[in-house]
């Protein structure tokens, strides 16, 4: 399981007073108003910093932090991503997960015998969709709905699954 999480990507600065336009990573956006801690990474560095203030201006968000008041100090973050820290993530709400912890879990039908590996998530609007690279090398979508994702077992590796009529078809 991952330990960090991007939140966004500072794309330029904003005013003279060292605040930032960051382009969200996250499907959240209220998490910027919530959030305290996280840090910068810099191709030199992880810079620790605390949230000062945060608005919303189009599909971006602005952000001040308190280690920083000046134009100067915020120029070199240009292209950095901003990362938290599990402890400082958004809690989840029963029935959600982050993604990098179920990339590489084993899927299993409900029957016991394995299906193949989850690949990648796709974040479609209205569910998630489960992209499975079968045991023959083909690759099965399945949207995270209750009907098919039965259970994730973070402690075994694996996720319980339903298939519908006309999925392997």
């Amino acid at each position: 399981m991952e330990d960090i999480f991007r939140i966004g990507v500072i794309t330029t600065t904003h005013g003279l007073k060292g605040e930032v336009k960051v382009f969200p990573t996250t499907d959240d956006l209220n998490r910027f108003k919530k959030l305290k801690k996280c840090f910068i990474r810099t191709p030199k560095e992880d810079i620790q910093v605390e949230k000062n203030s945060c608005k919303f201006f189009k599909n971006m968000v602005i952000l001040s932090f308190k280690e920083f008041g000046d134009i100067n100090e915020v120029e070199r973050f240009r292209n950095c991503d901003i990362y938290v820290t599990r402890d400082n993530a958004v809690p989840l709400e029963d029935d959600e997960y982050y993604i990098s912890d179920v990339i590489g879990m084993n899927i299993i039908l409900e029957d016991g015998s394995e299906l193949g590996v989850l690949q990648d998530v796709m974040q479609t609007g209205a569910n998630d969709v489960f992209v499975i690279k079968l045991k023959d090398d083909k690759e099965l979508l399945m949207p995270v709905i209750k009907d098919c994702v039965l259970d994730m077992n973070y402690d075994t590796g694996k996720i319980t699954v339903r298939l519908m009529k006309g999925m392997l078809d």
